[in-house]
Parts: C-alpha cells; structure tokens; sequence
C-alpha cells in the first residue's frame, strides 16, 4: 500500500498541448470522448451530473464564459455594466449570431430562454430565478434586474444559461427540443444513439472565428473505468476521465497516451435526508451524525482505494475555497466515540437504516460505499445498501425519492462553495437537496447576497463549524482525479470541476 500523500503537496501535471499559430484552418479530424455514465438530457436545464453539462454544453452558449484561468469573459454578451447598488446589469449582446437552425439571436431569445428556465420542472431553475426581470432596451441590448446583489450571478449565468431559439422551440415543442436540441455553440447535433454514442458536427457558422478545431466531436458513455484505460490504449478514445490511480500508473509509458492528474474541487459525501425518507427516524438526531462520522475510517478508505491519493474532509469544503476554516478538522476514525455518542442519543444497541449510491458514476465509489457499510456495522448500526444505475438513481434523487441516506458527488467551478451547498441544503427550493436546517438557510442567504469577499468568508467559516457541529453529511475526501489523453490531442486543458472545454482542442497525425 503506497503512503497516503498529502493532496495538494502533490505536484499538479496538467498537459496543454499548443497548437503552432498560422491562418485559421477549416475544422479537421475526429475527438472521441468518453463519458463516466450517458447524459440524462442534453438540455442543460434538466442535466443531472457532469456528464449531461460536458455534453451538453458543446451545443449552446451563454451570455458569459468561464475561461482556462477563471476569468469571465463575454460570450453571447459582448459586454455589461452593472449599477452601483449591484441590482442591474445592463448588457450588449453580439449582433450576427445565429442558431443552429438558422435562426437569429437577439434579446428576445435571452428572454424567452430566461422564462422556460424558471418553468416549475426545470431541474435548475432556482439558477434561471435568481433574475427577477429582464427588459428588452432594443433588439440588442437587455437590462437584467435582481432583488438583491449577486457576487456570483455571472458565473452562474455561465454554467446554466443555455440561449435556446424561441421560434424553432415553439415548432417543435419540449419533447422535439429534446430529440434535436439546437443552440448557438461551436457545435451541432447530428445523432444520439442512447447508452451508445453521442455525435455532434463543426458549427460551420460559428461566432468564433477559427473556432472549433475538429470536424466532428463523439461522446460515448464508458461506465466501467478499466474499460475507459482500454479504449485510451487501443486508440478508440482520445480523452478519458475519471481513471482509478492504479489505473494512471498502468498507463504510464503506454505508447501514444498522457497520463494527467490534477486536485478536483469537489467532494464526495453520504447524505442525510430529513426532507423526505427519514424524517423522524434516528439520523435527524445530531449526535447520530456525528457517531456515524467517527464510525468511517475515512484514511483507510482513501489508503485502500485510492492508494492514498485524496484529503479525508472537514466539511463541505477544500482548502482552495473562500472562507475555508484551518480550525474544523476531519472527525477523524474513533469508534469507540461513535459508540459513545450513539448510547448518549439513545441508541446503545444501534438501528436499522437504508442507503442507497450510483454506479458506473465516480471511480471506486461503490467500493466506498460498501466500506461504509461495514465500518457502520461495526458501531451497530445495520445498513441496508442498494447500488443502481445512475441515471435512474438521479432522477430518484431529483424526486426526493431515495433511502435516508444515499451518497453522491458535487463540485464547484467558483472557487467557493456556494452553489453545492445551496443545491444539498436548499431544502425543497433545490432539486438535489435533501436536507434542510433554519441556521443554514440563514447563513447561506446572508453569503449569496454579500459582494464584499472578506466577510463572505467569515459567513462560510462559521458555517463549516456548524456544519461540523451539526453534519448534515457522513463527510468522505477530495479525490485527485486522473485522466488520459492520446498524443494526437492538442490544447486540452482539463479544469478543477472536471469540465470539457474543446472549441480549442484539435487533433494531429
């Protein structure tokens, strides 16, 4: 067993690949790209995970983009101000672009789009609601207005604003959107074979100039990762994600294949559900939940699992967000505490609960789970444990319809955590929450409407202790991720949220 390393004492190989200058090419070439699971919709107001958004995403732009360095950059919008209480951003769009279909896009396509997002079934409306008003100043130009300041809004507006076309949605309806979706992004969808591959062509009329780079872009949904390594080493795939280490260390020296590793903003969690499936049973009690923390030996798991490449959490935090508290520690592996606080909560004797977790999503997180499930055992508590494909599991999720308990993943792209613990603890607000607590709605709404950025961070350092005191989570690690890329693949750079940005990438000889 390899010594456990300290996460981000690691050096953090990320491979870009440059492509040399010169006249701008016409697209040229193939990208395949593997999926950890298929996506639920390629429609990003009901995508469920990362893998909906990194295929989805290809298709559609927003007002402003998140570049390489974390900057937001305009995309649909060419540029904006924003009036001194921080409640209206008025904004100039890009005159000349169109949909895919041929359609214009203008103010009224934000609009329309901006009101079929807060629809009642739309997955992530709340991100849509957060903007109360848009007027219309010319075909141009829209003012968007909010109740209240926003520090994030625009990078929210970049990770769920899809610009769809009114006209060709009102031809075709919801569910012929579904089966062709059309947007404004470097590229247009030409087939979708379910669970088998997703295939999308160059935008020909693509805003960017010289923009993408390949002719055609394939998704394919790998669910098993020792099958993802096979098809990056037999060549059938150029991008791979989601790889176990042991796996990146068998695919080092592979003839034609990079191997990059790099720290993900993100968390993996067992959560607690007082929303739905376990009110009133023990786990709403918060000695429970801490005994349940000290029960998992999160090291060995990280250890055993991932041969030490992972940090055991504190919270609902990593180290790299605003307003992380150096002062909450991990619970640490005690289960004779476990047992302590259980009999000090009334349950000496332990319970019966159920839990349920996805497959094929997240590397080894079945394995994890079943660890779970005997380190629990070992404090008395019985835990009934069902594992089912992931997309079924998500759309439970969605419908608040899982065990007491279930685990999941979420990552961030803002560099704090706002946005994961809004969407966990949001209560019956959000989608994929399945708690809820009045002191952290409280905190979490005095943090979304802060702009200064000191005392944001004080809010989020109170609340990690008192989520640590109160946990509404068993809190597991932040992995390291691992990633194969072919030799042929030029500039891809993989990013902290594990998205796919690839209007840049290309492919050589």
């Amino acid at each position: 067993m390899m010594k456990r390393i300290t996460l981000f004492a690691a050096v953090m190989t990320v491979l870009m690949f440059m492509v040399s200058g010169g006249a701008m090419a016409a697209p040229k070439g193939t990208l395949r790209v593997a999926l950890t699971s298929s996506p639920n919709s390629l429609d990003l107001c009901y995508g469920a995970d990362r893998n909906a958004s990194n295929a989805g995403w290809r298709l559609y732009n927003s007002l402003v983009v998140v570049n390489d360095d974390g900057m937001i950059e305009p995309a649909l919008a060419e540029s904006w101000t924003v009036s001194e209480d921080g409640k209206e951003y008025t904004m100039k769009l890009r005159k000349g672009v169109k949909f895919h279909n041929g359609e214009d896009f203008t103010a009224d396509s934000v609009i329309f789009s901006w009101n079929r997002g807060k629809g009642k079934d739309v997955t992530w409306r709340k991100k849509w609601d957060i903007v109360k008003g848009i007027d219309k100043i010319d075909d141009f130009t829209i003012k968007l207005k909010l109740d209240a300041p926003s520090p994030l809004l625009l990078r929210q507006v970049s990770y769920f604003w899809n610009i769809v076309p009114e006209g060709y949605l009102k031809e075709v309806g919801e569910e012929g959107f579904i089966k062709h979706p059309v947007g404004t992004g470097p590229f247009r969808f030409v087939e979708w074979k379910k669970g088998d591959r997703l295939v999308y062509e160059a935008n020909p009329d693509y805003w960017e100039a010289g923009k993408p780079k390949v002719k055609k872009l394939i998704f394919r949904p790998i669910g098993e990762s020792a099958t993802r390594m096979a098809a990056i080493k037999t060549g059938e795939m150029d991008i791979v994600s989601r790889l176990s280490s042991e796996e990146a260390e068998m695919l080092k020296g592979a003839s034609g294949v990079k191997v990059v590793a790099y720290p993900v903003d993100r968390v993996f969690y067992i959560t607690f559900n007082n929303l739905t499936s376990g009110k009133g049973l023990p786990t709403e009690n918060a000695l429970v939940r801490q005994a349940m923390n000290y029960a998992v030996d999160i090291d060995a798991i990280i250890d055993a699992l991932f041969n030490g490449h992972g940090e055991p959490l504190s919270g609902f935090f990593v180290s790299t967000n605003l307003g992380f508290n150096k002062n909450v520690k991990p619970f640490g592996y005690d289960p004779e505490k476990a047992k302590a606080l259980l009999k000090e909560a009334g349950y000496p004797n332990g319970f019966k609960i159920e839990m349920a977790a996805p497959t094929g999503a997240y590397s080894q997180f079945e394995q994890v789970c079943e660890a779970i499930q005997g380190y629990l055992a070992e404090v008395g508590i019985e835990m009934k444990l069902t594992l089912m494909e992931s997309g079924k599991y998500w759309d439970l999720e969605a419908k608040k319809e899982l065990p007491p308990m279930f685990g999941d993943s979420w990552s961030c792209r803002e560099g704090e955590p706002l946005e994961r613990l809004e969407g966990t603890l949001g209560g019956w607000k959000q989608s994929y929450s399945s708690w809820s607590d009045p002191k952290i709605d409280e905190i979490l709404a005095k943090v979304a409407t802060m702009p200064d950025e000191k005392e944001r961070a004080k809010l989020y350092m109170e609340l990690q202790q008192y989520m640590h005191d109160n946990p509404p989570f068993i809190y597991l690690y932040q992995p390291m991720t691992f990633e194969a890329v072919s030799a042929k693949v030029k500039n891809y750079r993989p990013r902290a949220a594990e998205d796919y940005y690839l209007k840049n990438v290309s492919v050589g000889d």
